[in-house]
């Protein structure tokens, strides 16, 4: 039987932060709101409120690799802000891959809405939802594979 899960993901850019929580089963990620960035104190503040109406346990943060696979640039800021954030929130942190997840928040959103995009923060937060739907699915699957029975 698998343990409650209270998880934010987060889409960090230079800008904004999307935000997504989970449901208590860790079964659906939902984009949650976007914090337009101001200063490190202003986004730890946003997400502390966030994390304690919550009672997030972790933070699952989008890692931008490069089409190669490769940590470039952007990667290395992401990782630098994510580490200070943790620190700051006392809260541990995980990483998922989160290549493309800009593009395919855009192309959901485009057919949920039938017409172009072009509010950023509603990009950041679909993003966001789906970085922490893709953790929430890989963790499913090792959880499953620790439960298999031996044979």
């Amino acid at each position: 039987m698998q343990s409650k899960i209270s998880a934010l993901g987060l889409d960090i850019g230079k800008k904004r932060i999307g935000v997504a929580g989970c449901d208590g089963t860790g079964l659906i990620a939902t984009g949650l709101t976007t914090i337009v960035r101001t200063s490190f104190v202003a986004d730890v503040a946003s997400l502390q409120a966030i994390i304690q109406e919550r009672q997030a346990q972790i933070l699952v943060i989008g890692l931008p690799y490069t089409m190669n696979g490769e940590l470039g640039f952007q990667a290395k800021q992401v990782q630098k802000i994510s580490h200070r954030l943790a620190q700051a929130l006392n809260l541990p942190l995980e990483y998922i891959d989160e290549r493309l997840t800009s593009i395919e928040a855009e192309q959901l959103i485009g057919k949920q809405q039938k017409s172009p995009i072009y509010d950023k923060g509603i990009i950041d937060r679909q993003a966001a939802a789906l970085i922490l739907q893709r953790w929430l699915d890989a963790r499913r699957a090792a959880l499953q594979v620790l439960d298999a029975p031996i044979t």
